[in-house]
């Protein structure tokens, strides 16, 4: 059997994994994509463990990504994500990842894409997938990313260089508007449940959320137990469903299921309380302003989506919001810690009004990224159209 090779580097970013491409090194035509990423990562896997792949059956580790030259003047790259679906033959790109994004700066200094001098980089990066720009800074050694650092992020063993990601105006990246609905919170008639509470926010990537007391849950949940909890996934998706009907992104909930799995992604959020991490470790309640559990590709998160983290971080500071009426009243400009299954993550959110309308201008978080293998991944001729 005939394989095709295609140069591409796995890399860790944040808390997710990718398989990074160089937009040159990839078919012109895009529409060719999705088959070359679904087998790169082994997806479509009824079993959920993407054996014939690179993925690890589960979103965080199921992700690819696209690097090029930019489109734009203000930047140094283009980098468009791709969410690959363990169990169907699904790629979505209606959504960026923030995690994956702190790989993107170092990955284009390493491959010579982007010039560096001194001790510290500055890459500015176009995300297509939601037409924003991010500007990420990390250290330089010897011209190369560097890799040692004393910065730990909780979920990732050891520690790492770190790596400051500034998303500017993150407001309306799936849907034009910062608030969809122009509500902060709107009543969602969702078969089977009723009336749901809901703030329906648009920051970085769309997101949804519900005060987890109204759905049943307490957000302390390990994600184990969520993933036990059928009845909790099915009503988290039947909400889920009904907001993004709402928000503009599916015709029909069955449409948000099927075609656009990775957005808007979901959370339940509450009040600060205790809860243990997947480490054991205690987390009491003034360590936290907010206690959440999200949901990424129908599968509770191991940590938190770093798009959705930045989306509820600034839903958070959005007065009248649900986040915002759970949240611990701390000052302006302090960060946003947001508890989650891995510990805490703490975010700068900035908004302010304008008239009548919220403007987010910028959400800044911290993480780290390494190089784990680079070379070529091999695609079985036969899953590509055409052969």
């Amino acid at each position: 059997m005939t394989q095709l090779e295609f140069r591409a580097v796995f890399m860790r970013g944040g808390t997710s994994r990718a398989v990074i491409f160089r937009r040159a090194d990839l078919p012109a035509d895009p529409a060719t994509w999705d088959a070359i990423f679904l087998a790169v990562i082994g997806s479509p896997d009824p079993n959920g463990r993407q054996l014939d792949g690179m993925g690890g059956g589960i979103s965080s580790l199921s992700k690819v990504a696209v690097i090029g030259a930019p489109s734009r003047p203000d930047a140094d790259v283009d980098y468009t994500f791709g969410q690959v679906a363990v169990g169907e033959p699904v790629v979505d790109y209606r959504a960026n990842c923030g995690n994956i994004s702190s790989a993107v700066g170092p990955f284009a200094v390493d491959e010579g894409m982007v010039p560096v001098t001194g001790t510290e980089a500055i890459v500015r990066i176009h995300n297509t997938n939601t037409k924003k720009l991010i500007v990420a800074r990390f250290p330089i050694e010897n011209g190369r990313a560097a890799v040692d650092g004393d910065f730990e992020l909780q979920g990732v063993a050891g520690r790492g260089a770190r790596i400051r990601l500034e998303f500017q105006d993150p407001g309306g990246a799936g849907t034009g508007r910062l608030l969809p609905t122009g509500r902060v919170v709107d009543r969602l008639e969702v078969p089977g449940l009723g009336t749901i509470e809901a703030s329906l926010v648009d920051a970085t990537n769309p997101g949804v959320f519900v005060a987890a007391e109204a759905v049943g849950l307490t957000a302390t949940e390990e994600p184990t137990a969520l993933e036990r909890d059928r009845g909790a996934l099915a009503r988290l998706e039947a909400i889920r469903g009904a907001a993004a009907v709402r928000m503009g992104l599916a015709a029909t909930p069955e449409e948000a299921t099927r075609k656009s799995p990775g957005s808007p992604k979901i959370a339940v959020v509450a009040a600060p309380r205790p809860m243990t991490t997947l480490a054991g470790a205690r987390l009491e309640p003034e360590a936290m302003d907010l206690a959440t559990r999200m949901i990424s590709m129908g599968q509770p998160h191991r940590a938190v989506p770093l798009t959705g983290a930045m989306c509820l971080a600034v839903a958070a500071r959005i007065d009248g919001t649900v986040p915002n009426a759970l949240m611990r009243r701390i000052p302006r400009d302090a960060d946003v810690r947001l508890a989650h299954p891995s510990g805490l993550l703490p975010l700068a959110a900035a908004v302010r009004r304008e008239g009548a309308a919220w403007v987010a201008d910028y959400v800044v978080v911290y993480r780290t990224a390494r190089r784990l293998m680079e070379g070529a991944v091999l695609v079985p001729a036969r899953r590509l159209p055409g052969r």
